[in-house]
C-alpha cells in the first residue's frame, strides 16, 4: 500500500492511496467539514443520468474515499458533450428550490432548505441575503457596500424578470477547477454544491474564474434554449459566489462585489 499527498484543494488535504490489489482510491479528509453532505450531492447528481461523477467508496463525517479518476486527454468534441450533459442534468428537476439538507459552497454552509416554489425568493434570502448578512458580521459592510446592496434590493424583481421558475438539478460550484476530464475524454465532475435552482445560476458560475469557451454556451443553448434576456441576468447570479469568495477570502473582493452590485443597481 502506497499513500501520495496530493497538491491542490484549498479546503481539503487529499491523497492517493494505492492498494495492492491495484486498486487506487481517492481520499479527502478535514477535521471539521462534514463529507456526507458532499456524498449526498454526488448522488443526486448521479439520478440525472447525464454527467459523470466519481463513485463513493466509503464516506465519514471527516473522511471521503472515491474512485480514482485517472485522467485522459480532451477530445476536440470535449465541450459539445459537455454542454449537452450539463444541458441533460438541467433537466433533472424537482417541486421545490434548495435541497434537502445544507451542505458547503467551498468551506463556507450554503443554506438550502427553505419551503418555496418561488426562485426569485430562494435566491434573494437563501443566496445574497445569506451573504450579506455575514459580510456584516465579518465586519466588511462598510456603507458604501451596504448602499450598492441596496440598490440591488430595490431592483431584484425587475433583474430577475423573464427568468424560468423551474428547479433544475445544480452542481452549484461549476467552475474550471471543478471537472476533470476521464480517460475515455469524457466531463467528470467533481466537489459539488447541489441544489435545485434556476439553471442560468450554473453557467453564470461557469463564467468565473477562467470560464469556459463560447462554444460551451452555444452547444448548451441549442441543447436546453435559454430563458430570453439571460444574459442580463449572469451578473446577479456570478454575485452570489462574489460575496462569497470575500467572506472565506477576505476584503480583496469586496471593490469587484460592489461594482457588480452597482452596475446591477443601475441597470
Amino acid at each position: 500500500m502506497k499513500i501520495t499527498r496530493l497538491n491542490g484543494g484549498c479546503i481539503a488535504s487529499s491523497y492517493r492511496l494505492d492498494l495492492e490489489n491495484k486498486q487506487t482510491i481517492f481520499i479527502k479528509t478535514h477535521s471539521t467539514q462534514d463529507f456526507n453532505k458532499e456524498a449526498n450531492g454526488l448522488r443526486e447528481l448521479k439520478k440525472a443520468n447525464s454527467i459523470a461523477v466519481p463513485d463513493i467508496l466509503i464516506c465519514r463525517k471527516n473522511f471521503l474515499a472515491l474512485e480514482w479518476i485517472e485522467s485522459g486527454r480532451k477530445p476536440k468534441n470535449f465541450f459539445k458533450h459537455f454542454a449537452e450533459e450539463l444541458a441533460q442534468l438541467h433537466r433533472y428537476t424537482s417541486d421545490n428550490f434548495g435541497f434537502y439538507e445544507d451542505n458547503y459552497i467551498g468551506s463556507m454552509t450554503q443554506e438550502n432548505i427553505y419551503d418555496t416554489k418561488n426562485w426569485q425568493d430562494f435566491y434573494y434570502h437563501k443566496r445574497l441575503l445569506f451573504q450579506i448578512k455575514i459580510a456584516e458580521k465579518n465586519g466588511y459592510a462598510t456603507r458604501e457596500f451596504s448602499k450598492a446592496f441596496l440598490s440591488v434590493e430595490k431592483k431584484l424583481v425587475t433583474l430577475m424578470e423573464g427568468s424560468e421558475n423551474i428547479p433544475s438539478l445544480l452542481h452549484g460550484d461549476l467552475w474550471s477547477g471543478n471537472y476533470m476530464i476521464g480517460n475515455k475524454g469524457q466531463a467528470v465532475i467533481i466537489d459539488p454544491a447541489v441544489y435545485y435552482g434556476n439553471r442560468e445560476a450554473d453557467l453564470a458560475m461557469t463564467m468565473l474564474f477562467g470560464g469556459f469557451p463560447m462554444l460551451f454556451y452555444e452547444e448548451y443553448n441549442k441543447a436546453f434554449p435559454l430563458a430570453n434576456g439571460y444574459e442580463k441576468r449572469i451578473d446577479l447570479y456570478k454575485l452570489y459566489h462574489i460575496l462569497n469568495h470575500m467572506n472565506l477570502f477576505g476584503i480583496s473582493y469586496r471593490s469587484q462585489a460592489i461594482t457588480m452590485m452597482n452596475n446591477l443597481g443601475h441597470e
